[in-house]
């Protein structure tokens, strides 16, 4: 049984009337870890135990926070303390049964308004499983493709959430699928994102579109029909036929007075 052990910190902070979260989460399992700062569910910081340095990714048009030398150290000192105390709850819970809820929400979307050949971002926001993590994959036109996935983000209700993005340029035809994987889940459930976008059961039976799509839109606009235009042509023409009709009358009815 894989065991991960978080630790949340959390400081509210309230300003002007208005209520802050600031996050410090650790994580670690047997072959991963996580330490990673937030502020109201953004994440500020994060330590990249592979590439051995800390990560602040912060979009370019917040005024941008940087942290201290020997953040990623830190990070690095907490991870041993962190696998010290997993031994020590693996000992306390051995003989406990692993509660498991699998995700209830898996919604993959753009970040920004799409424009073809224009640089993007989707999406895969995965919400209400227990426990941390979930494994997300992406593919693009069936081919597999590298995104990168946060640490698992606690709900007030026990449960957790975690986004994963994948940088990409949209295209015409182009479909990309999100994958998500999960111990309380019987089989992975992929949601699918692009051109005519549709869900697919197990028969491969398909549904109607899960989610609309920018891409759809714009490929999938209906011309206008030629009904509107018929019914207005032959009003045109009963209508010149009762003018004419009815100047006609008059004249013969002038005649004949």
């Amino acid at each position: 049984m894989k065991l991960l052990l978080l630790l949340v910190c959390g400081i509210l902070g309230a300003s002007a009337q208005v209520l802050h979260e600031d996050l410090n989460i650790i994580g670690c399992s047997d072959s991963d870890g996580e330490n990673m700062y937030s502020l109201d569910g953004e994440e500020k910081w994060y330590a990249d135990f592979k590439k051995k340095t800390g990560v602040e990714p912060q979009p370019p048009f917040v005024d941008h926070t940087s942290y201290a030398a020997g953040t990623y150290e830190q990070a690095v000192a907490n991870q041993n303390i962190c696998k010290q105390n997993l031994k020590i709850c693996r000992i306390g819970m051995k003989d406990l049964p692993l509660e498991r809820v699998p995700p209830s929400n898996i919604v993959v979307y753009n970040r920004d308004e799409v424009e073809l050949g224009e640089q993007n971002t989707l999406i895969c926001h995965v919400s209400g499983f227990y426990p941390a993590p979930v494994n997300v994959s992406w593919t693009k036109n069936g081919e597999e493709v590298t995104g990168t996935i946060n640490v698992p983000y606690p709900s007030s209700d026990g449960t957790f959430t975690q986004i994963s993005s994948l940088q990409f340029v949209p295209q015409l035809g182009d479909l990309y699928s999100c994958s998500v994987e999960h111990p309380a889940l019987t089989e992975v459930q992929t949601k699918i994102w692009g051109e005519r976008s549709v869900m697919l059961q197990d028969d491969g039976e398909k549904l109607r579109p899960h989610l609309p799509l920018p891409l759809s839109a714009d490929v999938e606009k209906t011309q206008a029909g030629v009904g509107p235009a018929v019914f207005c042509g032959l009003g045109l023409t009963v209508g010149l036929l009762g003018v004419a009709a009815g100047t006609f009358f008059l004249i013969k009815g002038n005649e004949c007075s």
